[in-house]
């Protein structure tokens, strides 16, 4: 191959596409039809059926900030100022009623915490505002709790372990048991001092 045929990073096209990470401007497209790595899921709007009831979860006991209120029918929220991470709204679905156990739909938004933790303080509102769980698990890669909102839309939340403890398969897959998760263990990361 000729050195005109080389990129400024000096590889080829070919071997730029085989590895979309190693891209000059970032956009490039992955010849593998692979989602590049550095997209995310941004946010999540959920039909409810009372706004006040949910602000009183998403707010209230989450801790999620309002950024933005259209009237009577929906409101944005955030952590850290983003402009929404999850919006709740009425406009269709005011005084309504859960889907029907059986029918299709979103079975859960997962909510990531950055430490153990934050997860911790998660679960120490959730006791204090009386919302149980419907489960705790802990998936070798994260450790997650399970709860519904007050719509019955399903909630995860959830911290991941540093990808240098995840384990794998021979074959590459990542290693995900369901295993109890010690919930008086994870409590008492709020009595440990933080890292």
């Amino acid at each position: 191959m000729s050195e005109s045929a080389k990129s400024e990073t000096g590889k080829s096209e070919t071997e730029k596409s085989e590895n979309p990470k190693s891209s000059s401007t970032g956009d490039e497209v992955s010849a593998d039809r692979t989602i590049d790595p550095r997209v995310r899921i941004g946010h999540v709007h959920l039909k409810v059926a009372d706004l006040d009831r949910s602000l009183a979860f998403y707010r209230d006991v989450l801790g999620f900030a309002v950024t933005r209120r259209r009237g009577d029918g929906a409101v944005f929220m955030s952590a850290g100022g983003y402009h929404h991470h999850i919006a709740i709204n009425t406009w269709e679905s005011a005084g309504g009623r859960p889907p029907p156990r059986g029918t299709t739909g979103l079975y859960h938004v997962a909510i990531l915490y950055p430490t153990r933790r934050l997860l911790a303080d998660a679960l120490k509102r959730l006791i204090e505002a009386r919302i149980p769980l419907h489960g705790a698990s802990d998936h070798g890669v994260s450790e997650a709790l399970y709860l519904s909102d007050p719509d019955e839309n399903g909630v995860e939340l959830y911290w991941d372990r540093p990808r240098e403890q995840w384990q794998y398969e021979p074959d590459g897959q990542v290693v995900m048991p369901t295993r109890r998760l010690d919930l008086h263990d994870l409590l008492a990361e709020l009595d440990r001092a933080p890292a």
